[in-house]
């Protein structure tokens, strides 16, 4: 089925296109019984980005970021997030862009990163997916401090956390944030298998 099978639009308004694109919509969508339903929504557009979670096999450490979020701060008072390093791709490809990402935010240099899967995070009001990926590191692969960038009002704190404390601080509400759940479930998952697999 095509798109304009089921979804006819109407309108559109421009509502603010400052840090991002918010854009109200009017359409007509069909209903599972046939039936055409108008309809209203608002779209947030900033583009896709990209995360990543690197793991060192040798200490079975990840490697994790913490910086303040405006919105969390505002809705839950949290001063700041625990989370893996993220950013948009701004035309880039994927891991082109996250690479440097890693740089800028952890100091860490690496040249292998696997592509996982795409994730929609908010597909109610966001545009937005995310790339994900993993890839391994060790002590030699710093090369900065990273901390972000000044110019974007990054202040971004790299933290080096065990895989199993990482899991608890997923339990106690210490992370609490999606993209970085589903990259330590997925690494936590694979490692159990691989460990089941060498008995």
């Amino acid at each position: 089925m095509n798109s304009r099978e089921y979804y006819r639009p109407i309108s559109k308004e421009v509502l603010s296109d400052d840090w991002g694109l918010l854009t109200k919509h009017e359409f007509e969508l069909l209903r599972r019984n046939g039936e055409w339903q108008r309809q209203t929504r608002e779209t947030y557009d900033r583009g896709n980005g990209a995360t990543c979670l690197l793991h060192n096999p040798q200490t079975d450490h990840v490697l994790l970021t913490r910086q303040f979020r405006l919105p969390v701060f505002l809705n839950g008072g949290l001063h700041s997030m625990i989370e893996t390093p993220a950013g948009l791709l701004d035309g880039a490809r994927a891991d082109e862009r996250m690479r440097k990402e890693l740089i800028e935010e952890t100091g860490f240099e690496v040249d292998t990163l696997t592509h996982l899967f795409d994730v929609y995070m908010s597909p109610g009001s966001v545009t937005e997916y995310l790339a994900f990926f993993k890839g391994t590191y060790s002590a030699s692969d710093q090369t900065g401090d990273g901390g972000g960038t000044f110019e974007e009002g990054e202040d971004i704190e790299v933290m080096q956390v065990a895989l199993t404390e990482a899991m608890r601080m997923i339990e106690n509400g210490a992370i609490c944030d999606g993209k970085t759940i589903i990259l330590l479930q997925h690494l936590f998952i694979k490692t159990l298998l691989k460990r089941a697999e060498a008995y």
